[in-house]
């Protein structure tokens, strides 16, 4: 039987925090901005108009204004991918590694 949204997100392992930040990607020695949607401490979705596979490697980075939070820099890995309109994506990243 498959499983449903409700059933995958009780499964989860990590507590999702919704942020909505901009965010660089590093890739094949490009820079990208997109949008981080949620993040948690195994991962993070994202959303870009540039096109990512499954099993891609992309360091992520998420600058901090404040004083006191210092930013985030992160090799993750693309788990997933789904299509949004107009060509752009919505993926799915682990961690790897933080700096």
């Amino acid at each position: 039987m498959p499983q449903t949204s409700t059933e995958h997100d009780e499964k989860r392992d990590f507590i999702r925090m919704r942020i909505d930040a901009e965010v660089s990607l590093l890739h094949a020695g490009e820079v990208v901005t997109a949008v981080c949607v949620d993040l948690s401490s195994g991962g993070m979705q994202i959303r870009a108009a540039q096109r990512f596979a499954v099993g891609e490697h992309i360091e992520v980075r998420l600058e901090s204004d404040h004083p006191a939070l210092k930013g985030l820099h992160a090799s993750t890995e693309v788990v997933w991918i789904a299509d949004l309109p107009g060509g752009a994506q919505k993926f799915g990243l682990r961690i790897l590694a933080m700096h």
